[in-house]
């Protein structure tokens, strides 16, 4: 029998829950009994959205109501747009968020409610307001207007009109959309237990995601797909692939968006991204930031394949989002529009049937220590 202590919480489970399956041998990723590649290619953001919520796909009444709650929500209160144009213009975005999530927790009428139907209104108005900051943000640090979105479009249409204040094309709303699914929601990752023992105190929902925005701000849980970006920005052109990946193994660095705690398999998120991410770059015409990650994955993979390290989903959605034009350090905080659907999910179950968190810790520190007069120390 081994010796070795737990590290991490590694296999060792703090709740029970209905929400999220990960099969990481098989590479299998499943939503409230549903695998994500039926539900990246044939629903949509906020099908998933109230699936996460409810634990059942909605008919079209539903879907109908949400859409239209979702729009509604899509509001910035004045007063936060104002703490927003007081900030530094170069201030880390996922800082932005916290700050400004935080404050609209302020200016909800229910962010004290902390009955069912409160905390699912604001589930919903989270979910609409994540994305209208984030693309306010970077209209307001470009000193641009900001864009107002279409109400009768959805989170994917609207955050890529938005951010550019141009009409994005058909494919890059489809690919964007099924980004944010992907994204949607991973179990009990980092950010997510961080929320569901913020909820577990019986703090607020906004303190909450706050928690888990924090948390997701840590370079060891987001932030790989911007690595991803600068290390193609950095690599230029496909012919330059295999030489820069010669001098990076030979340096035994790391090869950003590789690996992850639970697959053993190549990631399932990873897979569909690739393709959509070779499709985007074609229809763009800028196929070469695909060819690149293709390339970096031939000459890498052969090399790890039998520890069990495999693409993840941060390797594909790099050269996607670039291609859709979305600044490098936006990518992280675009996780946290996709993700907050899932943490108030998990939040929904914690308030549902709390218990708080209170694991225990091995003490390994010195015992019968006696207190000294500071002149005898």
């Amino acid at each position: 029998m081994s010796d070795k202590k737990p590290s991490g919480l590694e296999d060792v489970v703090v709740a029970q829950s209905s929400i999220c399956f990960i099969d990481g041998q098989r590479g299998q990723l499943v939503y409230r009994g549903y695998d994500i590649d039926d539900l990246a290619h044939n629903s949509s953001f906020e099908e998933v959205a109230y699936l996460l919520w409810n634990g059942a796909l909605p008919n079209r009444e539903q879907l109908d109501k949400l859409r239209a709650d979702l729009s509604a929500a899509m509001v910035l209160p004045a007063r936060v747009f104002d703490i927003m144009q007081s900030l530094p213009f170069d201030a880390n975005p996922m800082r932005v968020l916290e700050i400004c999530v935080a404050a609209m927790g302020t200016f909800d009428p229910d962010a004290d409610d902390m009955s069912d139907a409160g905390n699912r209104t604001k589930a919903i108005r989270l979910t609409a307001q994540l994305p209208l900051i984030l693309t306010t943000w970077n209209r307001v640090r470009e000193d641009k207007i900001p864009v107002d979105p279409d109400p009768n479009q959805g989170i994917a249409y609207n955050f890529l009109k938005m951010l550019s204040d141009s009409e994005p094309d058909e494919y890059s709303v489809r690919t964007f959309d099924a980004a944010l699914i992907l994204h949607a929601d991973h179990e009990l990752n980092a950010s997510t237990f961080s929320a569901r023992v913020t909820a577990a105190t019986l703090s607020d929902l906004h303190s909450a995601v706050v928690a888990a925005i924090a948390t997701l701000k840590g370079p060891l849980h987001g932030g790989a797909n911007e690595a991803v970006m600068a290390m193609l920005l950095e690599i230029g052109e496909p012919d330059n692939v295999e030489e820069y990946m010669k001098n990076l193994l030979a340096a035994k660095k790391k090869v950003m968006g590789f690996g992850h705690r639970v697959y053993k398999a190549k990631d399932p998120r990873a897979v569909i991204l690739e393709k959509m991410s070779e499709e985007l770059g074609k229809r763009k015409g800028e196929s070469k930031w695909f060819d690149m990650s293709h390339k970096v994955e031939e000459i890498f993979q052969p090399t790890v394949a039998a520890k069990g390290v495999y693409p993840n989903v941060d390797f594909y959605s790099a050269s996607a989002y670039h291609v859709l034009g979305i600044p490098r350090d936006l990518f992280t905080p675009i996780f946290a529009c996709s993700r907050v659907a899932g943490w108030t999910a998990h939040l929904l179950e914690q308030y549902a049937n709390n218990r708080l968190f209170r694991p225990d810790s091995e003490y390994i520190g010195e015992r019968g220590l006696k207190y000294k007069p500071i002149d005898e120390r």
